[in-house]
């Protein structure tokens, strides 16, 4: 069923007083609360867009894939050269693919891994998360195949397909499948299988998968990001896009644009509530399914003032991280499937960092100050946990720290922007730890619980992130403070 008709009673919200309707090439005056609706509404497709097409097809990305249908595998963990994402995981080895199902269903063909925590997550431009295998789950021990598709795929409505073990009808056309690998990067062996697993990560378009076409190669992999070279030619697959870019530079340039592509290649489910909200506040600007965007026609809006808008709402959305209430009311519902977030989260996790995973996969605490001041660079911190105190986790955890603004690493000698097991951590002989943010190594701390910054003025985040967390303990454990050294 194509879900693209809206209810009576949202027909009837758009003729509301103040409403306003697209006429060809005019200039709609918006006031101040519908461009506040459009971006709340709006904002997680334009990041997703963005994030996907950054991975796919961005040749000044260290970590595109080169295309859509194809994959990306890290050897080394992440470090400050990766900016194509706010926040990115420090903790992890990454395979990614970007898949597109415009033109047949793609199929991904995975190897089992013996890692202690592996999980795929599968994320259109809605910006709903999906998890369809983790070692949460009990999966990975085996091979595995999942084939992706969706209403808008020709030719194929979901039957099953010899050899597949796995359908997935998936909320949009382009989607990004995301693999986390923890590493184990202490045991060398272990780790040499987990980077040749995660090579062997492959994509195929349902035909070259059945062997009625030719096989090619998909797989690109490298170590750290820093030193790639980016001479790709991605001419052909960017044209068929309107271009990415930041998400302010999205807002104000070209917003119609690919807010018209986006919803073209997104399902829509009018039953609820968040799909039929944003498609009521584009309606009045005459974006709707199915339609085209035409630049001689489209009305105009005002870009300065949406951009500010949502400038306005990002720097609201990030000062919830020193919200502890607020975090504490709403961590667990962040990177939700559909029908199970709540358009507060949906905003907040756009603009914070995309591409998160649910509760019961991932937690994401943050870190604050005992009087909830903004960390700043031009100080020392210390967080200090006895064993007791430890994160409850079946997997690992781990504690990153980025510039508040960029949301990126801070770039320093050692590569050094996290404290956990994989990055490097080393526990006091009480079983506790405690990690310093300083400029310089603090004497009597070791090296891999020092995070280094740049003395200057330059406010701090620092997040931890909780894999495979215990839900039950969660509730009982509090998050550690962060202790201003001088």
């Amino acid at each position: 069923m194509k879900h693209f008709a809206l209810s009576l009673a949202l027909a009837a919200c758009l003729s509301a007083p103040g409403a306003v309707s697209a006429q060809s090439g005019e200039t709609l005056d918006l006031t101040d609360g519908q461009m506040e609706e459009l971006v709340r509404r709006s904002y997680q497709y334009v990041a997703m867009f963005n994030v996907n097409n950054k991975f796919a097809i961005d040749p000044d990305n260290p970590m595109t894939t080169g295309g859509y249908n194809r994959t990306f595998a890290t050897t080394e963990l992440a470090d400050h050269t990766l900016q194509a994402i706010a926040r990115p995981n420090n903790d992890t080895l990454y395979t990614i693919a970007l898949i597109d199902v415009t033109e047949e269903p793609v199929v991904l063909e995975m190897p089992a891994f013996d890692s202690t925590y592996v999980s795929l997550m599968v994320t259109a431009y809605d910006h709903y998360v999906n998890i369809p295998m983790s070692t949460t789950k009990g999966d990975f021990d085996e091979p595995a195949t999942i084939l992706f598709y969706s209403e808008r795929t020709p030719g194929y409505d979901g039957e099953p397909v010899e050899g597949v073990d796995r359908v997935m009808e998936t909320t949009g056309d382009f989607v990004s499948a995301v693999f986390r690998v923890m590493p184990h990067a202490a045991e060398p062996e272990r780790l040499k299988r987990h980077l040749a697993a995660m090579r062997s990560v492959d994509v195929e378009p349902l035909s070259e998968f059945l062997g009625k076409g030719d096989k090619e190669p998909h797989v690109r992999s490298w170590g750290s990001p820093r030193g790639i070279n980016r001479n790709l030619d991605l001419r052909e697959d960017t044209a068929r896009f309107p271009p990415h870019g930041s998400d302010f530079e999205v807002l104000e340039d070209r917003f119609i644009e690919v807010m018209q592509f986006v919803v073209n290649h997104t399902t829509f489910d009018p039953d609820d509530a968040l799909d039929a909200g944003l498609l009521a506040v584009l309606e009045p600007l005459g974006i709707a399914p199915g339609k085209t965007y035409d630049p001689d026609t489209a009305p105009e809006i005002d870009g300065d003032a949406l951009r500010a808008v949502a400038q306005r709402v990002a720097a609201e959305e990030l000062a919830k991280f020193g919200d502890q209430d607020w975090l504490d009311k709403n961590l667990t519902g962040l990177f939700q499937p559909k029908g199970q977030i709540t358009l507060e989260a949906q905003t907040f996790q756009s603009v914070a960092g995309p591409v998160g995973q649910p509760a019961d996969q991932a937690l994401y605490p943050a870190i604050l100050t005992g009087d909830g001041a903004p960390m700043n660079a031009m100080h020392d911190y210390e967080i200090v946990m006895t064993a007791e105190e430890l994160p409850p986790v079946n997997a690992f955890w781990s504690t990153t720290l980025y510039e508040n603004e960029t949301g990126f690493f801070i770039p320093n000698d050692r590569f050094k922007y996290s404290v956990g097991e994989n990055a490097g951590f080393k526990l006091g002989e009480d079983g506790g730890i405690r990690i310093v943010i300083a400029a310089e190594q603090p004497e009597g701390v070791p090296e891999q619980n020092w995070l280094p910054i740049n003395r200057r003025d330059m406010d701090l985040d620092i997040i931890m992130r909780l894999y495979a967390p215990d839900l039950e303990r969660y509730e009982s454990w509090t998050a550690p403070i962060a202790r201003k050294v001088n």
